[in-house]
């Protein structure tokens, strides 16, 4: 069997991690007087990085500075306030034992990713963490699954991409890979069925067989 070198997505594929965020997200509308925003709407708006988030909250003009008090409050709740989806640590396991390569690509910055990866105990199972930076754009910019397809020696038909949302759809095909979604996340079932997929499954564990089907 061909072994494919499998990147998840983090929030709502890995974790939910939506309680941190809508903290993070309400303290920083509350310095500037504004009311914190229902979960469900919060849930909705994360998946494209911290800048858009505060964007969408605060307004361009202030975005900036919401985005410094985010960073400020979210390290302070992350761990607390975040969950390991239940089924992630079993599909993990055996993912490894068949000899996939892994790694995790998300819209978060990556030493708050590497923060709840540890913390949730999973970061073993990972080859590589990638998130946005001042020479990465976010999502779904295909820079850094290039960078970790180089990392592990993969080719992009080697290498799925698992996500929750559109937008890992999108940054998957931009860099000519195959993709896998799972509403574990932000959107239901309903929500993916019309976007471009090598498969849409009902939950994770049915990675496992489908993989192998597919390899």
């Amino acid at each position: 069997m061909t072994k494919s070198f499998v990147v998840f997505d983090l929030d709502g594929t890995l974790i939910d991690g939506y309680e941190a965020i809508g903290d993070a997200l309400g303290y920083a509308m509350e310095r500037f007087g504004l009311r914190p925003l229902p979960p469900g709407t919060v849930r909705a708006l994360v998946g494209h990085g911290i800048e858009k988030l505060l964007d969408a909250a605060v307004g361009a003009e202030r975005a900036p500075e919401g985005v410094r008090l985010f960073r400020e409050r979210y390290p302070s709740v992350a761990v607390e306030k975040t969950r390991l989806l239940p089924e992630v640590p079993g599909v993990l396991s055996e993912l490894a034992r068949r000899g996939h390569a892994m790694a995790v690509a998300s819209n978060k910055p990556e030493r708050f990713s590497r923060m709840i990866l540890d913390a949730c105990g999973i970061a073993r199972y990972f080859m590589a963490v990638a998130g946005p930076d001042r020479e990465t754009p976010t999502k779904p910019d295909p820079t850094m699954l290039r960078r970790l397809m180089t990392a592990a020696a993969a080719t992009p038909d080697q290498t799925l991409v698992i996500g929750d949302m559109e937008v890992d759809s999108e940054f998957a095909r931009a860099a000519g890979c195959r993709v896998v979604l799972v509403p574990s996340g932000s959107r239901t079932r309903g929500d993916l069925l019309g976007v471009d997929a090598d498969a849409l499954l009902d939950s994770l564990p049915d990675l496992l067989t489908w993989i192998e089907a597919d390899g």
